[in-house]
């Protein structure tokens, strides 16, 4: 597999493989010594799995673009690789042929995703969506109040000046909330709030 993707990126002009690994641990080790533009990573690596080595990256060398190739187009992988930080998420069955257009969109700064993976995950995106916002339908109005002033990062004294009550009360009603979403703590109910638009996740 890393010789064929080698064999493609020798061909593109402006593309350079500066180095190669067989684990986790290894490709670790490479891209903190060669600081590369780009990553392929694999998820399915011995020692170290690609995710937890993408974790890494993007913690310690934010500057590098990962994108993963992997035998799996389960949407809960490709999730999981975008919210950890990946660039672009490509099937191995596809990616001589993808390469050049999916390397491409990755350096003018854009993510990347192969249209079988985009379609199952877009589909579920609006699904999710759909399910947030019929959850979101059935709070009472003072209930999205204080799920927004939450979200917004006011404690509980806050929320009872901006609304005029007790603090018991804010308490009793967070408590409903968290009951009626079945999210049992305060960071839960924020990416709520930002998943079902109700706050916007630039704050």
């Amino acid at each position: 597999m890393r010789a064929g993707i080698c064999s493609v990126l020798e061909k593109l002009p402006g593309f350079e493989v500066v180095g190669e690994a067989g684990n986790g641990r290894r490709a670790l080790e490479l891209i903190r010594m060669l600081r590369p533009d780009m990553v392929l990573l694999d998820i399915a690596m011995p020692g170290l799995n690609g995710l937890e080595a993408l974790d890494r990256i993007t913690r310690d060398i934010p500057d590098v673009k990962v994108m993963i190739l992997s035998g799996h187009s389960n949407e809960e992988y490709v999730l999981q690789a975008l919210r950890t930080g990946a660039c672009g998420y490509m099937l191995k069955d596809a990616a001589t042929s993808e390469l050049p257009l999916a390397l491409k969109a990755i350096h003018r700064g854009m993510t990347y995703l192969s249209p079988s993976v985009s379609k199952s995950v877009i589909e579920r995106y609006r699904e999710r969506t759909k399910e947030e916002g019929s959850l979101l339908s059935q709070l009472t109005p003072r209930q999205r109040e204080i799920l927004q002033l939450l979200a917004e990062g006011k404690n509980t004294k806050e929320i009872a000046s901006v609304l005029a009550i007790s603090p018991k009360t804010v308490e009793t009603h967070r408590t409903q909330l968290m009951g009626r979403l079945e999210i049992h703590d305060v960071p839960g109910l924020v990416r709520f709030a930002i998943r079902s638009g109700l706050v916007s996740s630039q704050r």
